[in-house]
């Protein structure tokens, strides 16, 4: 299992100092990847009370962020987990995403999700019904942009009148497309379309190997390679002296905890800091955040310096 790690988005942390010693540090430890993740705003109730986790109140845009590490890195993967499409327009989404793939010398890769949180569909401007088979049509249509020289799209949801849409990613046919989602309806689309799945931060680590046989399952009646697909873990890491759960615990128990996860099959994972109220919260102290990641990247990396 290859492993990566998050750079800095949410909370205090979040600044671009926090991204290049992250960003070093990976380089630096062998991780193989880093990545972000997206989050538009924080509803509040009519008291002003905060409806969501201390991690999900300050984000960094996922996509600037990635456009910044791809010029303080040289061989780290720069991915996102996930950015929702249905916040953009395919040809939009493909402009961001093919510039960051030529910024980053060829090393993107895309998870796209369907957004859960009606308060940002709103905010957005689009409608929330019909999410996945709007996010399917979606994807079509930014293959299409990506593959085709000249692009005449007219699918159900998008449209794109004839055009050339350049330039086209580095990578060919474009970069690796990784679904998000944990519905079974979500796990199929993975499986009949994606390169692969990525694990939510919230979710059932003892279930994954159930969500990997549905997308296995779906990519074979689809007949395609089951076994060619990507299978990311959002591991999200907390050490605790006191309390022990799945990937909650010393470092030791985390490190038995990433082993479980290859047992499950992920074929991937990354540990993910930024979901810790005392790293990703807003009021968190930065200095300490970054000193606890480093003894967490250090005591988890792959390689030796």
């Amino acid at each position: 299992m290859e492993l990566g790690c998050a750079a800095p988005v949410s909370g205090s942390w979040a600044t671009a100092e926090g991204c290049r010693e992250v960003a070093a540090w990976a380089e630096e430890l062998g991780y193989r990847s880093l990545w972000t993740f997206q989050r538009l705003l924080a509803p509040v109730d009519e008291h002003g009370e905060h409806r969501l986790d201390p991690p999900y109140r300050s984000v960094q845009d996922p996509l600037a962020v990635l456009a910044y590490l791809a010029a303080v890195t040289t061989r780290t993967r720069l991915g996102v987990a996930v950015v929702n499409a249905p916040y953009y327009s395919p040809v939009l989404l493909a402009k961001s995403l093919t510039t960051i793939d030529h910024l980053s010398g060829g090393r993107l890769d895309v998870g796209l999700g369907l957004g859960w949180m009606p308060e940002e569909f709103e905010a957005a401007g689009v409608p929330y019904a019909h999410r996945g088979a709007r996010t399917a049509d979606f994807v079509r249509c930014l293959r299409a942009i990506w593959t085709e020289d000249v692009v005449e799209y007219d699918g159900p949801y998008f449209r794109v009148p004839r055009a050339r849409v350049d330039p086209k990613p580095l990578q060919r046919p474009h970069p690796p497309v990784l679904f998000g989602g944990t519905a079974e309806a979500s796990l199929r689309r993975a499986g009949r379309m994606a390169d692969g799945w990525v694990s939510s931060s919230r979710a059932d680590l003892e279930s994954l190997a159930d969500s990997i046989a549905i997308v296995r399952t779906a990519a074979a009646d689809a007949g395609r390679d089951p076994f060619a697909l990507r299978f990311v873990c959002r591991a999200v890491v907390k050490v605790r002296s006191t309390t022990r759960a799945p990937l909650t615990g010393s470092l030791a128990e985390i490190a038995e905890d990433l082993g479980a996860l290859a047992d499950a099959g992920m074929t991937e994972a990354f540990i993910d800091l930024n979901f810790d109220p005392l790293i990703g919260a807003p009021d968190a102290d930065p200095e300490a955040s970054l000193r606890h990641a480093r003894d967490v990247l250090e005591a988890l990396a792959p390689s030796a310096p």
